[in-house]
């Protein structure tokens, strides 16, 4: 038994090279991945082009399919082995014209304030909805009130983003449900509509749209939901503990339509001695049709898609297939990232990592793993490999929501992490838009994503988990 096990470890760890030799190696070639994308990166001409000569990119809208077919062709342009469209069916839905809202105290006084329909949102009666407003800080308190005091008024949802959670990600997270799930559960109560205050720590004049959900209420019984401005929320909790008898107008022009057929965009390297080892690197082609989506998640797409450029420029020939995969409608439904899971399946495809950037073109951290013990333990002897350039955040943990239905017991999944602190200030909102992206922060994100790629592919991953003992 010790020698079995003597002779499956030297295998797997014995790469020919010292130590020291192997380390070497993969630090100069990690600085020719960081030196080509800092000078002489694409990804900001292309992510320049996809936010202001298409803008934003909803699931099922034109500007979609523009992106669709913007990043097949820059992919063919790059030489690769493959690339090909996945077709996916996705909703399709609609804002309409602009939202318009109201505060009102009295007969004469009024204040318009800043609203934009949740993703999903019915539309409100063609005159709009105007009722009383009641102050909640989360769907666990409407049942402090109940439906004696809700219904027939608006809900207004003002759990802010908590100040003192240093990592942004856990603070929307704590609160991202009175988002998603507010109106359903506002309903329940006899509500007649919601808002939702903006998930975001700043204070300023730009509603925060997302995805929403009605569960399984009837469409009879589904009502108007949209976020409101961070200033206007404190404006209007300021104003209803004055004056509690104020009421709220509103008025949502949506539409839900039939799905409509789209696709993920896939490109692929196939690999040189495991072709049928696969490694994906993506991030998510759809946006919100608020602003042009330059963060959420254009930047994703850019670096991802830069990822196999930079090996085509640097002639690195991977051992593995490397595919870069832009998913379509992450935002609201994750039908893209479902679908190239089934194909995988289908075709019994032996995915062994998959990597998601999908967190803003901010400064980069590190990443954040799903691996097992053995996994994650080999993952971490590359983490001296990226300090040099400031590269500290090696975690277990999530990873991207498109690349979470591979998930089984051997694939590692990762997420690029970037600096969040100002992430949610553009995140699903108007000001989510190109002239806030920071070319060098965005290649400094592609470049580690690549450096990431590139030990992976040379290393795989070890075994040591899976296997057992014979017994005695």
């Amino acid at each position: 038994m010790k020698k079995f096990l003597f002779l499956f470890l030297f295998g797997i760890t014995a790469p020919g090279f010292s130590q020291e030799q192997t380390s070497t190696e993969d630090s100069l070639e990690i600085r020719k991945i960081y030196d080509m994308a800092l000078l002489n990166g694409q990804a900001y001409n292309w992510l320049e082009h996809l936010s202001l000569k298409i803008g934003p990119r909803l699931s099922g809208s034109l500007n979609a399919q523009r992106a669709v077919e913007y990043t097949r062709n820059e992919l063919e342009e790059l030489g690769l082995d493959k690339v090909w469209l996945q077709s996916v069916m996705v909703p399709k839905w609609v804002r309409g014209a602009k939202e318009r809202a109201y505060v009102q105290t009295d007969a004469t006084t009024r204040r318009e304030i800043k609203i934009a329909a949740l993703g999903g949102s019915v539309s409100t009666p063609a005159n709009g909805t105007k009722a009383g407003v009641i102050e909640v800080q989360g769907i666990e308190d409407l049942a402090r009130y109940g439906e004696k005091e809700i219904k027939g008024k608006i809900v207004f949802f003002n759990r802010p983003m908590r100040a003192d959670v240093i990592n942004t990600f856990e603070a929307y997270g704590e609160c991202v449900d009175q988002r998603y799930a507010g109106a359903a559960e506002a309903a329940k109560y006899g509500a007649t509509g919601v808002i939702v205050r903006s998930l975001t720590h700043r204070l300023d004049d730009f509603p925060h749209t997302g995805s929403m959900t009605y569960n399984d209420l009837p469409v009879s019984k589904r009502i108007p939901a949209a976020a409101i401005s961070t200033n206007d929320a404190e404006y209007l909790s300021s104003l209803l503990k004055l004056d509690p008898t104020a009421e709220l107008y509103m008025k949502i022009n949506s539409r839900q339509m039939e799905d409509v057929e789209s696709f993920n965009v896939i490109g692929e390297i196939t690999g040189s001695e495991f072709p049928n080892e696969y490694i994906v690197v993506g991030g998510h082609l759809d946006s919100w049709d608020l602003g042009d989506g330059s963060h959420d998640d254009g930047a994703g797409v850019v670096q991802s898609m830069e990822v196999l450029r930079l090996f085509r420029e640097l002639g690195y020939k991977p051992k593995r297939s490397i595919r870069v995969v832009l998913f379509m409608n992450e935002e609201n439904g994750l039908r893209g990232g479902n679908k190239y899971a089934e194909m995988v399946k289908q075709n019994k495809e032996n995915h062994i990592f998959a990597l998601e950037s999908d967190a803003g073109g901010f400064t980069p951290r590190g990443f954040s793993f799903d691996a097992g013990d053995s996994q994650f333990a080999q993952i971490e002897k590359w983490k001296s490999l990226f300090e040099p350039y400031l590269i500290h955040q090696f975690d277990r943990g999530g990873s991207g929501a498109d690349i979470g239905p591979l998930k089984n017991n051997s694939i590692v999944l990762a997420g690029l992490r970037a600096d969040s602190q100002r992430y949610f200030d553009h995140h699903h909102s108007d000001n989510d838009t190109f002239e806030h992206i920071n070319k060098r922060e965005l290649e400094l994100g592609a470049a580690t994503m690549t450096s990431l790629i590139y030990l992976v592919d040379k290393y795989g991953f070890n075994r040591i988990r899976n296997v057992e003992e014979p017994k005695m």
